[in-house]
């Protein structure tokens, strides 16, 4: 049986357009499932976009520190797959932590907890601070320290090990470092400091406030009071004695810290009215203070030997002193100041020169530093080296041409005055011990008859 060609075809032709009709319809599913992918991609990536981080439990890194550390990369911005990727465990070399935890609260907002390691305290080893928990295990060190943790000095180690038990002699000390340190935290009250001394009575630094404990005994109850104290005493310096506290005794002292008024800190100034003048011996309050206490620009002003001008009249500004003796000019606040830490100047007899090396009190304080002995800085007159007063070398001169000019210049034949050394023949001279008979050498003033010593010398 055989069939018409044409219709054999038509036949053809209907398949070819039935399998190209499946195609296009196959793209069309393809492409409109791609679509709705691609659309569920931007929707996904959109809806849960990461709009808001909440920083939760860190006490040493800033919320944005955290968020560095943890939320690293594209999937970070997603609250779906931050979570998945970017919580873990292990957080290789961050000091302080045990690992992160990323939380989605909503569709836009994560949380990222911070698991910290529990630090109790810490103590100065080498040029660091070393951090231990509860239990004295070391767990971090640092270069810097953190203010949030307490920190015990007088607790003293020979070596650490991460990660080991800190080899602190004894169990005492450990438990009452964790005791004081749960306290503090507690109620957020941390010292700037607690010092153990050798007897380990335990002392506490708040600012200018001393916290003498004690023994550790009745940890609980001193803390109580103390807490309750320091508020009291903001503004004051001194002891807060609480070493005596028992079940029976709950007497607290405080020992005050007077503080030295001075020209810098006189609170006073003001008058009876309370009206600013500067010089009115009242506080702002109406409280009677006194007048205010000398500066020291005001010591040495009044102790100023200077004053007088070449011909030995005072005028008060004058470079010279009674004797005619160059002490140059009337000290200043700067003068002062260029002096730093030396409080020199004065003379032993309390006069105030500038490079006299006693101070006010009649202490002495050596020499000005880095001071060049010159005539004018030293204090000595350089302008009566012809008549026999002190010049430049300090040493006497007597203008005479023998002395002045070399026959005896370094003195060569006495060098070390060794025929003579200590002057014993006359070793206080005690025979002519104030001159009386020549106090003012009247007979002799000028030493004119000898002036170049020649007549017999």
């Amino acid at each position: 049986m055989t069939f018409p060609a044409e219709g054999g075809k038509k036949a053809g032709k209907q398949r070819n357009m039935e399998k190209t009709l499946k195609r296009k319809i196959l793209k069309i599913v393809l492409g409109c499932l791609g679509a709705v992918l691609a659309g569920g991609i931007i929707f996904f990536f959109a809806y849960y976009h990461v709009e808001n981080v909440e920083v939760m439990a860190s006490g040493h890194y800033s919320q944005d520190q955290v968020k560095e550390m943890v939320l690293r990369g594209p999937l970070a911005g997603n609250s779906v797959l931050a979570p998945i990727f970017y919580s873990r465990d292990e957080v290789g070399n961050v000091p302080f932590v045990d690992g992160f935890r990323v939380t989605r609260l909503n569709h836009s907002t994560i949380a990222v907890s911070v698991m910290e390691k529990q630090t109790v305290g810490c103590i100065p080893y080498l040029d660091s601070y070393v951090y231990f928990d509860r239990n004295g295990i070391f767990i971090e060190s640092s270069l810097e320290r953190d203010e949030e943790v307490p920190y015990f000095d007088g607790i003293q180690v020979n070596h650490v090990i991460k990660n080991e038990k800190l080899p602190i002699k004894g169990t005492t000390v450990l438990n009452t470092a964790v005791a004081l340190a749960t306290i503090f935290q507690k109620n957020q009250m941390i010292p700037d400091h607690i010092q153990f001394d050798q007897n380990y009575q335990i002392s506490l630094l708040y600012g200018d406030i001393t916290v003498q404990l004690g023994k550790d005994q009745y940890l609980e109850d001193k803390m109580a009071r103390v807490i309750s104290i320091l508020p009291m005493l903001e503004g004051e310096k001194g002891i807060l004695h609480m070493e005596n506290i028992t079940d029976n005794v709950k007497t607290v002292t405080f020992e005050r810290e007077e503080e030295e008024i001075t020209a810098e800190n006189w609170p006073g100034g003001y008058d009876e009215n309370g009206d600013y003048t500067g010089y009115d011996e009242y506080d702002q309050n109406g409280n009677y203070v006194g007048p205010k206490p000398m500066s020291e620009l005001d010591y040495a002003l009044e102790a100023w030997i200077g004053g007088y001008d070449e011909e030995l009249d005072y005028t008060g500004s004058g470079e010279y002193d009674s004797d005619g003796n160059y002490v140059g000019p009337a000290p200043t606040q700067e003068s002062l100041d260029a002096n730093g830490d030396w409080k020199g100047g004065y003379t032993d007899y309390g006069g105030y020169d500038g490079v006299s090396e006693y101070d006010r009190e009649g202490n002495y304080v050596g020499p000005k530093p880095d001071n060049p002995q010159d005539s004018a800085s030293s204090g000595e007159d350089d302008s009566a080296d012809a008549d026999g007063s002190e010049g430049d070398s300090g040493e006497t001169d007597y203008g005479g041409d023998d002395w002045d000019d070399g026959d005896y210049d370094d003195y060569s034949g006495y060098e070390d005055y060794s025929d003579y050394d200590d002057y014993s023949g006359y070793d206080d001279y005690s025979d002519y011990d104030d001159y009386s008979d020549y106090d003012d050498y009247s007979d002799y003033e000028d030493y004119s008859d000898y002036d170049d010593y020649d007549s017999g010398y």
